[in-house]
């Protein structure tokens, strides 16, 4: 499912417009966005958790001349999914 199906998915189930439902979801995802920049999580219990993580710097290998080279530390988005979330997916027919 790509984001135009998202929002019309969303306008189908909450009875609103595609327009509204779509400024919902760019409103969502700016958000979330925002909120996981500023290192803090945000929480949706039952579906998941998106947080900032930190990983740390290493070597690495440029694969066409295989020079050693160092790759710097970053600070990355992380999404942990709630057990709700994990049994919906993981449920057996």
């Amino acid at each position: 499912m790509n984001k135009a199906e998202l929002i019309e998915a969303l306008a189908n189930e909450t009875e609103m417009s595609k327009a509204a439902a779509g400024r919902a979801v760019a409103a969502l995802v700016d958000i979330i966005t925002k909120t996981v920049a500023k290192k803090q999580d945000v929480q949706l219990i039952g579906f998941g958790t998106f947080k900032a993580a930190k990983r740390a710097a290493r070597k690495g290998k440029n694969p066409r001349t295989g020079e050693p080279l160092k790759i710097a530390a970053a600070t990355v988005p992380k999404f942990t999914a709630g057990a709700a979330f994990k049994a919906a997916v993981n449920k057996k027919k």
